[in-house]
């Protein structure tokens, strides 16, 4: 098997990781958030603040991309998962803000259940981004990204069928359509972060 000797500018790595663990933080935050269902404001509020930080770190990636005249991985691809991991982050904005927005009073069981995926998938990105460096020991944490996403495919579509089954008001089934909607795309953008990681994996081996 041939490969090339990437050469190693530590500050694109270090901000890889300093994205995965935004995302990681707020992922958990959503969790913690459709768990305990208290403190709603302040909850929302502190996702809002961990997706500015996630723009900051996509900022200063881009600036130094177009400062440096030799990158770890292809431009390209580097600009494509910067732009993964904050759709991901987005998606936890936009559904904590759609709970306070639709005046959820209570989370089902499905929506715990798809947030928990999320940060579990959160949990294996962040191994991934960690281990980018070293291009070793990676597929295991990408592979349970895909896993996860496979598993809350059934788990959304069984939750929008019970809202039809269990007679519920309109308005009641738009607002949790919308809502797992949502957490879906989400858990989708990791799966597509995951893939990016894998592009940038075999391309550099």
């Amino acid at each position: 098997m041939s490969f090339r000797l990437l050469p190693k500018d530590v500050r694109f790595f270090d901000l890889f990781t300093r994205d995965g663990e935004n995302l990681h933080a707020a992922a958990h935050a959503l969790y913690e958030l459709v768990s305990n269902y208290d403190r709603l404001d302040e909850r929302v509020t502190e996702i809002q603040r961990l997706e500015k930080v996630g723009d900051e770190i996509d900022r200063d990636i881009t600036r130094r991309l177009e400062d440096a005249f030799v990158t770890p991985f292809d431009r390209e691809d580097i600009h494509e998962l910067t732009v993964r991991l904050d759709d991901v982050v987005d998606g936890i904005q936009a559904t904590a803000e759609t709970f306070v927005i639709y005046g959820i009073e209570r989370p089902t069981e499905a929506a715990v259940e798809l947030s928990r995926i999320l940060a579990a998938q959160s949990v294996e990105l962040l191994a991934a981004l960690r281990k980018l460096e070293g291009l070793k020991d990676m597929d295991s944490h990408l592979e349970m990204v895909h896993e996860l996403e496979h598993e809350a495919d059934g788990l959304s579509r069984a939750a929008v069928a019970q809202l039809f089954r269990d007679g519920s008001e309109p308005l009641e089934v738009i607002k949790w359509r919308d809502l797992y909607r949502e957490l879906e795309n989400t858990i989708d953008a990791a799966e597509d972060a995951a893939e990016a990681i894998e592009r940038m994996f075999h391309k550099a081996t």
